[in-house]
């Protein structure tokens, strides 16, 4: 279990770096669904199996519609690859401070923080996201809220960047 962590962990690290060092929405792209679905992954190896579905249903249905959206608006016909020499300098160079960041922060680290929700309870009928499920339910709909309008906000200004001077979805036809 410990080597399939460190897998997602690896991926998600990797992901990170794509979305980071790319100029390219399409790639952009990529890289996020690489990083949603090795988050999920971590999140359903430390016992959350729901909170994993609902990251990977909303982040997926409903971000990568607007990057698909922004995409679209801002179609390259050359677009940038993943191994073209600037996009891979700065892959380089963000793996060159993920990998400092490790080296200042690897004494604090410990096998012992990997364990799932689920080793920590003895003799329990239920699994550990129960509760996180019970109060999305309960007493969540303001945070739904909050979420929907910050989603809406977040569709208005990628639409506005990718609008360039007269161009894109929100110009007067």
């Amino acid at each position: 279990m410990f080597f399939i962590m460190c897998m997602f962990m690896l991926g998600l690290v990797m992901g990170l770096v794509a979305v980071a060092s790319n100029p390219s929405p399409y790639f952009g792209a990529l890289g996020l669904v690489v990083v949603s679905g090795m988050a999920c992954g971590i999140l359903v190896g430390h016992g959350a199996p729901f909170l994993s579905l609902v990251l990977f249903l909303i982040y997926l249905g409903g971000m990568l519609v607007v990057f698909a959206y922004s995409a679209a608006l801002a179609a390259e016909p050359h677009p940038e690859g993943l191994g073209s020499r600037p996009v891979a300098l700065g892959s380089l160079g963000y793996l060159v401070l993920v990998l400092g960041g490790v080296g200042v922060f690897w004494g604090g680290w410990y096998r012992g923080f990997w364990v799932t929700v689920d080793e920590l309870v003895e003799f329990s009928i239920f699994r550990g996201d129960v509760g996180g499920v019970a109060m999305v339910y309960s007493v969540g709909g303001l945070m739904l809220m909050v979420g929907v309008w910050v989603l809406l906000l977040t569709l208005f200004v990628v639409l506005e960047v990718c609008r360039g001077r007269a161009h894109g979805a929100l110009r007067a036809v």
